[in-house]
């Protein structure tokens, strides 16, 4: 009986830390408000700015930010961030009043009823 659970806690650390590694080439995808052709410029260079991301991609017609990052570097709470900070609501964070405003006035989207809810 100690062997089986000797065995079975070895197995359990050992899961426990392979779990925790950082992927180096993660992917993830979500929502971002915007608009235009500038909106995706704006978007994509406050992303690839962000150190560890290695590539990116935003589309004007879905919405959807898709993100290859370096999870060791970079998490994606901070990706969020950036993109708010140039006036851009994410599905987890909402761009201040101020950053919004600076938006030029084609790229300024619905926020009354926006895609997400903050």
């Amino acid at each position: 009986m100690k062997k089986l659970l000797l065995i079975f806690g070895i197995l359990f650390i050992g899961i426990s830390i392979q779990a925790q590694e950082k992927n180096k080439n993660a992917k993830i995808a979500f929502d971002v408000n915007g608009v235009c052709e500038m909106c995706k410029e704006r978007i994509e260079k406050a992303v690839l700015k962000t150190k560890g991301v290695k590539f990116c991609n935003w589309s004007i017609e879905t919405h959807q930010l898709t993100v290859i990052m370096d999870e060791r570097k970079i998490d994606e709470l901070t990706i969020h961030k950036n993109i708010a900070a140039v006036g851009h609501d994410t599905q987890k964070v909402k761009a201040t009043d101020e950053a919004y405003n600076n938006l030029h006035d084609c790229c300024k989207y619905d926020r009354v009823n926006p895609q997400f809810g903050h």
